[in-house]
């Protein structure tokens, strides 16, 4: 057994972790069934000494919260555990990593082990974690002592988000940014840069690269944001991959979904609105695995391109959504489709699954609202559902790796100057009321504001409403 493997992103051979080795060694036998073993490790000569001392001596385990303190340290600011720095410092010391300095400081880079070494050594470590954080717009320092959470930071913490890759998303996103840039921005997550780039993968990956609908600008195949943004689009245009890149774009696709619902909200906290939908349109592409601009039928089993092609050209009434093959006829539908019964019923049942909502709305008090004052939009959802027992299941979507629920945005912009005002996240079963507030503008005047319904795993259901507040002058105070 070596003890070395390839790293495609530092293009070298790499020593394995001695855990690594010891994992590999448990193998040499079977439990239950062998009395002993035989493992040969094969190594340089320089390294023998090494390796004997780990293999044959109990192996000590170190912490590594010094290493991810950043997040922990925001995950504690945000909750309200830790609000100024002494509480920071006070936190370590309840932690392992404060038991491990003063048994191998070395490996802390401890300077001493007294109480002052130590005191010194966490207080320094605080300080430059919180400096970071504060850079990142995740914390604020008030009085060089007192902590409090800012918005990014709140957003890191509940999608459990690495505050660098927060940090990427406020600084990348912008009103210019379209579909091929906002790819890129959630392929360069912090989250994905321990992709693994295995011996020979480049070639693959330089081939997923060519056959993709967004071209790359000098791609690098050893970097593995490349990888995440390959798989990614493969993913949408329903490239089969296979092997450690079918595992690969699983882990991928399971960690865009949590990057994409904390990018909605960082886009919505800057007030952008049309990227804000397009960020929800990109959920739903890597929950149903296709792009916005396929046709909605290929949501449903057994369909193909070729097959929606023919239904969107059906004579007499073209059939382009969901809705309109649910609506058509037994025969006619049994006619298009050309399918066995069990296909068909297959069809039927996703069909029924696809969520028909119900949406009314209504401004609160809306003949006196005045400039400057809060809107009040009361919006209330309903669907039927079969059945007086039967709840709301997991999104039907065979290609996505794991079950998923779904869930929805309501969203309140002005299209004219491209503002977001309000957005709720919504879970909804049978029936929900949700009421959105947002600023009415400073001039008087009647506004047109457009309401949003936008689900976060399934195409062609969002919807969409105009309205219209007429805000009045605020009333001028009495001096007297």
């Amino acid at each position: 057994m070596g003890t070395q493997y390839y790293d495609g992103r530092e293009n070298a051979h790499t020593d394995y972790p001695v855990t690594d080795l010891l994992q590999m060694m448990g193998h040499a036998s079977r439990p239950l069934l062998d009395n002993s073993g035989k493992c040969v490790i094969l190594c340089h000569t320089p390294h023998k000494e090494y390796y004997k001392k780990f293999l044959y001596e109990a192996f000590p385990v170190e912490s590594h919260s010094h290493h991810f303190l950043h997040d922990n340290l925001n995950a504690e600011i945000v909750v309200g555990v830790i609000e100024n720095k002494q509480d920071a410092v006070d936190y370590l010391t309840w932690t392992f990593m404060y038991r491990r300095l003063t048994q191998n400081p070395n490996y802390y880079n401890l300077q001493g082990v007294s109480h002052r070494h130590l005191f010194d050594h966490l207080s320094e470590l605080v300080e430059n974690t919180l400096n970071d954080l504060e850079a990142s717009k995740c914390v604020a320092i008030e009085d060089d002592v007192e902590l409090s959470p800012l918005n990014l930071g709140m957003i890191a913490s509940n999608y459990y988000i690495s505050y660098t890759t927060i940090e990427r998303f406020s600084s990348s996103l912008s009103t210019k940014t379209k579909m091929k840039c906002l790819l890129e921005i959630l392929a360069s997550a912090s989250e994905y840069a321990l992709l693994p780039i295995r011996p020979g993968e480049e070639e693959l990956i330089r081939k997923l690269i060519n056959h993709q609908r967004f071209a790359f600008d000098n791609p690098k195949c050893t970097d593995p944001h490349v990888k995440a943004n390959a798989l990614l689009q493969a993913h949408f245009s329903r490239h089969v991959v296979g092997g450690n890149l079918a595992s690969d774009q699983r882990e991928v696709l399971l960690s865009a979904s949590r990057l994409l619902q904390a990018i909605v909200y960082v886009i919505s906290s800057n007030g952008l609105l049309s990227l804000a939908l397009l960020a929800m349109e990109v959920s739903q592409m890597v929950t149903q695995s296709m792009w916005e601009r396929d046709s909605m039928l290929l949501q449903l089993p057994h369909f193909t391109k070729e097959l929606a092609k023919k239904c969107q050209e059906n004579p007499g009434k073209s059939i382009e959504t969901v809705f309109d093959l649910a609506e058509m006829e037994d025969d006619e539908r049994r006619e298009l489709l050309q399918m066995p019964d069990s296909q068909l019923m297959d069809i039927a049942r996703s069909c029924n699954r696809f969520p028909n909502v119900d949406l009314t709305y209504d401004v609160v008090d809306g003949d006196n609202v005045t400039a400057r004052e809060d809107v009040s939009l009361q919006v209330t959802l309903g669907r039927d559902l079969e059945g007086k027992t039967e709840v709301v299941g997991p999104v039907d979507s065979p290609r996505y790796p794991k079950t998923k629920e779904e869930g929805w945005w309501l969203v309140v912009g002005d299209t004219k100057s491209n503002q977001l005002l309000a957005i709720k996240r919504v879970w909804l079963q049978r029936k929900a009321k949700v009421k959105l507030d947002f600023a009415a503008p400073g001039e008087a005047g009647k506004k047109t504001y457009t309401l949003y319904f936008m689900c976060d795993s399934y195409m062609g259901c969002d919807q969409e409403y105009g309205f219209a507040v007429d805000v009045k002058e605020a009333a001028l105070e009495d001096d007297s």
